[in-house]
């Protein structure tokens, strides 16, 4: 089974397909392949379950069940990636005494593949972002924030290509702008660029010159907003070449995927997974050889 036999991702098959709504037929041709995605976004430094206090909360999340829940499906599974969409930090005690470091060596251990920036992950400043990254085992993706002059410059990564099997996943991230919303003095020199810009030219390269047969986007724009701001249905609708966003900060969960069309009417598929490491998202892409589809299943766990 060669990479270029793989067609580029050209559509959705259906909405949202659950993985029994996949034709079983499918799992029986050789030339079948399937991509597992998994992804998180705003754990905020929730280490341990949310309290048995009587919440509706209570017991969900924590380090070591998602960490269980990863392993498990890393041996079901022949190839998985693994994401997180930023805001990392900020939320518990444990942010407070280690500054970041557990979180981080946590997620290493857990062998994310890639993660993107969050506003509250400059909450120690960059400097203490900074201070952090040597217990990331993983890198850091944004392509529409300039660190060139602040003490980030050249530690973080426009994109980058995983090869699971014989693909070739391309994978980028943008954040949202942080004046007005982050101390200025927290993420200094730090220069915001057009997310809906900076996540185009990246997808562009990637799909058309690197020949990548799809093309990720780790948002921390929002899932949607009530007035005009930039947000991950924005994003969809004004892209190209990106066939999914994989979004934070808003603290959506999103019960299906949402599927917008992009400016050449192309499906992108846009998914959310809460806060708080309650849900770990999952995101199956299959891909036939020789056939001009592809076809997306979006479902999730509770991390209980």
């Amino acid at each position: 089974m060669y990479r270029r036999s793989f067609l580029k991702s050209i559509g959705i098959a259906g909405t949202c397909l659950t993985v029994g709504a996949v034709p079983a037929e499918l799992f029986a041709k050789p030339e079948f392949f399937r991509l597992t995605i998994l992804h998180t976004n705003d754990v905020h430094s929730r280490i341990e379950p949310f309290p048995m206090d009587g919440s509706r909360n209570q017991g969900l999340g924590g380090a070591a069940k998602r960490a269980s829940l990863i392993s498990r499906i890393r041996k079901e599974e022949a190839h998985v990636l693994l994401f997180d969409s930023g805001d990392i930090f900020q939320g518990t005690p444990y942010f407070n005494l280690y500054g970041g470091e557990l979180e981080f060596r946590l997620m290493s251990e857990m062998k994310y593949d890639a993660a993107t920036i969050g506003n509250h992950d400059f909450d120690a400043g960059i400097d203490g972002l900074l201070k952090q990254l040597p217990h990331a085992r993983f890198p850091f993706l944004i392509a529409n924030y300039d660190f060139s002059d602040t003490v980030l410059h050249d530690q973080t990564l426009p994109y980058k290509i995983f090869s699971p099997g014989e693909l070739k996943i391309g994978v980028t991230g943008v954040g949202i702008e942080l004046d007005g919303l982050v101390p200025a003095s927290l993420y200094k020199e730090t220069k915001y660029l057009d997310p809906i810009e900076k996540a185009n030219a990246a997808a562009a390269h990637l799909k058309l010159n690197e020949g990548c047969d799809y093309v990720i986007c780790l948002s921390h724009l929002g899932y949607r907003y009530r007035y005009d701001k930039v947000s991950d249905i924005v994003l969809a609708r004004e892209s190209r070449n990106i066939d999914l966003i994989l979004g934070g900060h808003t603290h959506t969960f999103l019960d299906e995927p949402d599927i917008q069309k992009n400016r050449d009417g192309q499906p992108v598929v846009i998914n959310q997974v809460g806060w708080g490491g309650m849900k770990l998202g999952r995101v199956e892409v299959f891909f036939e050889k020789n056939r001009k589809k592809h076809c997306t299943s979006c479902t999730g766990h509770w991390v209980r």
